[in-house]
């Protein structure tokens, strides 16, 4: 089975500022062009009818509905269980302006600190790996439109699958590196 990940376009927020699970919306002109190219360069050989999965959010879901239609698949199902991290009190601040005692603590601690009293790293990777779970079992191949913590703790998952802790550890120390509207094919 392949899942093909798609990070969302470029949000329509001020450069700086914590957004994680923050509701915001996807840039216009970032989304265009995200939907001219994304037809161009999904995989050849996808299947008709690919299911395609959205997490909640307004920046993913621009994306999933309009390339839903563009694939001619049925509506993406909308997962909470894909949305990024809730950084609690954090969200909509500036990074730089976020207690620098309480992000400290955070690197101290990557996965089972709850940044602004949100969510830590691990309660993260649960709801993505029971995401994984039920998507796997029944599909071969499905489009995933979501963030890169989410496509991070992905990929750890595809090293190994049956680990949470070792791959919320993996997802967090690995370098974000994602680009907006980028396509990662994971292979399970």
């Amino acid at each position: 089975m392949r899942l093909i990940l798609l990070r969302h376009p470029l949000p329509e927020i001020a450069q700086g500022l914590c957004y994680g699970s923050s509701d915001v919306a996807a840039e216009p002109a970032a989304l265009a062009r995200a939907l001219a190219e994304l037809p161009r360069t999904l995989p050849a050989d996808l299947p008709p009818n690919t299911a395609i999965y959205s997490s909640p959010l307004r920046r993913c879901t621009a994306l999933a509905d309009p390339l839903a239609a563009l694939l001619d698949a049925a509506a993406p199902v909308r997962d909470a269980r894909l949305a990024e991290m809730d950084f609690g009190s954090w969200e909509g601040q500036p990074w730089d302006a976020i207690d620098r005692a309480d992000v400290d603590a955070w690197a101290a601690d990557p996965t089972g600190y709850a940044p602004g009293g949100g969510e830590t790293v691990i309660a993260v990777a649960r709801r993505v790996h029971g995401f994984l779970d039920d998507v796997i079992a029944p599909r071969s191949d499905a489009l995933v439109v979501c963030h890169a913590g989410t496509i991070r703790l992905l990929a750890a998952f595809a090293r190994d699958r049956a680990d949470i802790e070792q791959a919320a550890l993996h997802a967090a120390a690995t370098p974000h590196r994602i680009g907006y509207a980028s396509i990662t094919i994971l292979h399970f």
